[in-house]
């Protein structure tokens, strides 16, 4: 089922800590600008006078990139569930068959993707991508496969190697109560579309927290002008990383200044500073080769390290990066399709254009400066949650915030 977070302090708290004030936003005048709020009307990074370099796409979401699909499913459950799966769809619903050219790079591996080996050995993935919790990652995966056999039978007849990624939400969820199964992936891929996606708490991000504050989904996205054309470059991260004492935001250092009510600091054993991971997706349609999607995933940490992380070693900080440009590009996963007019429409060669890698500095500049906001988003579109016995995971309080930025 699907809810409201339950809000307040949570149970067995050390200490009496302040109320977060949150700042109101104009539902009016957000609800024209989704840069300001996210579709249920939460406020994005830009509301609270957040401010970052480039120029975003009309949602400042990875769905501004032509074709790309998001759709979450949200459980909030009895005083202990808090989890949910996060789908994305680089070619859409419609069209999971036609590899995209495809990197990947991890920063940390305490985490995990699968089908990078794949991704490593090919350059390319086929299908959606999945997110969720840690311990959920195999009924991801197979979810995918269930969602597929149901819509495109005709790619599951000889195999596949789905995408599917976590981060950990013990903290607040009972992850080990194995809440999320294979008609919630399939609930959450279906539900995709090209709209802007919800952040914060919601999907895989339900129970994730980010700089020991409530964390979970953000996205944003860039513009690129090149040979007279205007491509996209668009960011999805489910953040679940990073100590309160490092955070910094449009270049502010902000772990002194906010560093009170931090109830995970009197928990380290239950959630480490620092631990818990984020995967990041970027997706493209500037044409690119698989070792420049690989560069492209390379530069998230660049991006992540304007908001302060350090990079823990107890997080899994796992990064893909995807081309949707050369439609029909690759020939596809099955083996008989390498064998020409022989295979089911294979073909001889395949054939790509490509960014030159001297002309690629300024797509390296979008996931970078895409990335920051995109963390910044997860953290601003959110509100206090409190989760399995009693733990809580407050917002990052926006007037405290406004005040410190003025």
């Amino acid at each position: 089922m699907t809810g409201a977070a339950p809000l307040g302090q949570g149970a067995g708290a050390p200490r009496r800590v302040p109320r977060v004030t949150l700042i109101p936003v104009s539902t009016a005048s957000s609800a024209r600008d989704p840069h300001l709020a996210t579709p249920t009307g939460k406020p994005r990074a830009r509301a609270v006078g957040l401010r970052y370099q480039g120029t975003p796409g009309p949602h400042n979401a990875i769905t501004d990139v032509p074709g790309v699909e998001v759709g979450c499913l949200t459980l909030i459950e009895d005083d202990n569930v808090r989890t949910g799966v996060t789908a994305i769809h680089p070619r859409g619903k419609h069209n999971p068959g036609d590899p995209v050219a495809a990197g990947y790079f991890s920063m940390n591996g305490n985490g995990e993707m699968t089908g990078v080996s794949w991704i490593e050995e090919s350059g390319t993935m086929q299908g959606p991508v999945a997110i969720t919790n840690t311990y959920a990652v195999g009924i991801a995966h197979a979810g995918i496969i269930a969602w597929l056999n149901r819509a495109h039978p005709e790619l599951t007849d000889v195999w596949l190697l789905p995408v599917a990624a976590e981060t950990w939400d013990g903290y607040l969820n009972d992850i080990n109560g194995h809440h999320v199964n294979e008609e919630h992936v399939v609930q959450a891929l279906q539900s995709a579309t090209t709209g802007q996606p919800d952040e914060g708490s919601v999907g895989g991000g339900t129970g994730m927290s980010c700089y020991q504050f409530k964390g979970g989904n953000g996205t944003a996205s860039r513009t690129v002008g090149y040979a007279g054309t205007t491509y996209t470059v668009g960011v999805f991260l489910q953040a679940n990383f990073g100590r309160r004492a490092e955070l910094t935001l449009n270049g502010v250092y902000l772990g002194e200044e906010l560093a009170d009510d931090n109830p995970m600091a009197a928990r380290p054993r239950e959630a480490p500073p620092g631990a818990g991971s984020v995967i990041v997706v970027v997706a493209t349609d500037a044409p690119l080769f698989p070792s420049q999607c690989k560069a492209m995933a390379r530069r998230v940490t660049l991006g992540l390290a304007r908001t302060g992380t350090t990079g823990a070693h107890s997080s899994g900080d796992i990064f893909l990066a995807v081309s949707t440009a050369n439609p029909g590009g690759f020939t596809g996963g099955d083996p008989m399709s390498s064998v020409g007019d022989q295979g089911r429409g294979g073909q001889d060669y395949d054939r790509l254009m490509f960014v030159p890698w001297g002309k690629i500095n300024p797509f390296f500049e979008a996931v970078v400066q895409a990335t920051e906001e995109a963390v910044a988003n997860a953290l601003i579109a959110n509100e206090d949650m409190t989760g399995r016995d009693g733990h809580r995971s407050p917002a990052l309080p926006r007037r405290r915030l406004d005040e410190i930025l003025a």
